[in-house]
């Protein structure tokens, strides 16, 4: 799949996940691995851009374990521009549809 077009693809998928529930980074990573491939080199950059956009704010959780969690949160800022993602995927892929579909013609 074209990097780019599927780097786009997570950043829709990193937003909504973290809509759902705060969550740390390798958290994160692991959600959208079960359904796509990506690594850390791909999720981190990403949630480093939404949170400089301010789409999430971070906060440290202490664990038992190891050292503190940064924990990413939906800002509403994060929830506006994850609902426009999700309006302009939706008429993305009603319109791939159609045209794979060749109802275009």
């Amino acid at each position: 799949m074209n990097t780019q077009f599927k780097k786009g693809i997570i950043e829709l998928c990193v937003l909504k996940i973290v809509s759902m529930k705060d969550m740390y980074g390798f958290e994160v990573i692991e959600t959208i691995s079960k359904e796509i491939e990506v690594n850390e080199n791909t999720i981190y950059p990403i949630l480093r851009r939404l949170t400089k956009q301010g789409y999430f704010e971070t906060y440290k959780k202490v664990v038992q374990v190891g050292a503190p969690r940064k924990y990413y949160k939906l800002t509403d800022t994060g929830a506006k521009q994850l609902a426009e993602y999700e309006q302009e995927w939706g008429d993305f892929l009603a319109s791939v549809t159609r045209i794979l579909g060749g109802s275009m013609v």
